[in-house]
């Protein structure tokens, strides 16, 4: 098989390195916090490998794909993991970069919190930019498909309006929503269950969380405003028959 190397041992990268291990891969790791087996921390081991994943915090991508640039080969496929993809469209690279991001994780984060099969039936989606080849792009999701995941490829656009609908704003929603009832003492003494779970994605990393407020604050307002008329649909309109429609086409979503 083909060496793979990953760039970063977090939740998302952690748990890549552990299922590419469990397959059989020759893979390899570069991280500045732990250490291992198959763990280094120079770009130099990435020179022969086929794919690379970065899986570097949204705020320090960048950077490391400019540093790739000198120790990668042309024919290197290099994707990345980020929660947005528009800010690492704008520049062509020297290797072939296919940017993805693997629609799972919790709301925890490191390497102690990563897992085997954690990306088991989930959506991976890419966003390729630039002149790729359909031979590159099947390569990436093949390698995908082992992982268990689903590829999807769609535009850095879409993804990033769609990012904002289902994963951003309802972030910045359940911790909203824990910063206003937080200011009711018997509130905070009834709450069970329903809060509970409403509110799991206020623990997100507060790094990976500011970064998609910041990068993608246009998208997360468009989509709040369009939670505005939604609200309003069902608070004036045909309340039953709009939870009707909801709970089926939900059920459908996640069986």
């Amino acid at each position: 098989m083909c060496k793979i190397g990953i760039i970063g041992l977090g939740l998302i990268g952690g748990s890549i390195f552990k299922d590419l291990k469990k397959l059989g891969y020759d893979v390899v790791a570069v991280s500045q916090s732990q250490t291992g087996d198959r763990i280094f921390k120079s770009y130099d081991i990435l020179k022969d490998c086929k794919v690379v994943f970065v899986c570097s915090a949204m705020n320090k991508t960048i950077k490391v794909l400019d540093e790739l640039e000198k120790d990668l080969s042309s024919d290197t496929i290099v994707t990345d993991v980020c929660s947005l993809k528009g800010f690492v469209c704008k520049k062509l690279r020297p290797y072939i970069f296919i940017p993805s991001h693997p629609m799972a994780g919790t709301e925890n984060k490191g390497f102690e919190n990563s897992l085997e099969g954690l990306f088991k039936g989930a959506v991976w989606v890419l966003t390729p930019f630039s002149n790729i080849t359909d031979t590159s792009i099947k390569e990436l999701t093949s390698l995908i498909e082992k992982l268990g995941a689903k590829p999807l490829i769609t535009s850095a656009r879409e993804h990033d309006e769609a990012a904002a609908l289902i994963s951003h704003m309802p972030m910045l929603i359940s911790q909203a929503l824990f910063l206003t009832a937080s200011q009711n003492p018997l509130a905070m003494q009834m709450a069970s269950s329903g809060f509970r779970d409403m509110t799991r994605l206020a623990l997100s990393n507060e790094e990976m969380a500011n970064d998609m407020v910041t990068l993608n604050h246009e998208n997360i307002q468009d989509a709040i405003l369009r939670l505005y008329k939604s609200v309003g649909e069902l608070t004036c309109g045909n309340y039953p028959g709009l939870i009707s429609k909801i709970k089926s086409e939900r059920s459908k979503m996640f069986r």
